[in-house]
């Protein structure tokens, strides 16, 4: 059979009909990887996001049951509602001052023991939270899955909380209820800095 050029156009055409779904696959998962690991190191490239998801989990420990739980499951589930703004484009204003002032806000309460009632302490952390998961969904890697990306910073997100609640856990102890006062202390005072860089 005599080759033209337009059969091979009609072969090449068939070539790449046949390869085209393993070249989709083959990005999805790319992408779906790129998501999860851009996700999971988000939260930990930056002193502001890392200091303030560490001082809840330290504000939940200082507080007890159930704010021990009940915080640090709040605020990655309103960071989750905040990434999605973001990564749709929705303007929240005000995002880094926000995020400086969630550092100075809660290192200052567990600097202070401060005790609010349970719903109030929620309602604090579940709006820093939104400042914290605009900026992260705003940030979404071009060609990553806005899905996968999601799930990694809200795991970060709570193994943070953990190193918070675990730090926290020697409140009870004399020496350790320093401990975690200074550790809210240095919360806020980074939170003065990261202030200063976002007002300047």
């Amino acid at each position: 059979m005599k080759t033209t050029p337009f059969s091979l156009f009609l072969r090449a055409a068939a070539l790449l009909a046949a390869l085209t779904p393993a070249l989709a696959l083959a990005h999805q998962e790319a992408g779906q990887a790129t998501g999860l690991i851009a996700g999971l190191t988000h939260p930990v490239s930056g002193m502001d996001h890392l200091l303030a998801m560490v001082a809840v989990g330290l504000w939940g420990a200082v507080l007890g049951q159930p704010a021990i739980w009940v915080l640090p499951v709040a605020f990655p589930l309103m960071m989750a509602l905040g990434g999605l703004m973001g990564l749709l484009g929705f303007p929240l204003p005000g995002v880094e001052i926000g995020i400086a002032a969630s550092a100075i806000v809660l290192g200052t309460v567990v600097l202070t023991e401060q005790r609010p009632p349970l719903m109030l302490a929620t309602l604090i952390t579940a709006l820093f939270a939104s400042f914290h998961g605009h900026a992260h969904g705003a940030e979404l890697p071009e060609g990553a899955s806005a899905l996968m990306y999601s799930l990694g910073f809200v795991i970060s997100t709570g193994l943070l909380h953990a190193v918070g609640i675990l730090i926290g856990t020697v409140h009870g102890r004399q020496f350790g209820r320093k401990v975690v006062r200074a550790a809210g202390g240095g919360v806020a005072i980074a939170g003065l800095f990261f202030m200063w860089k976002a007002l300047a």
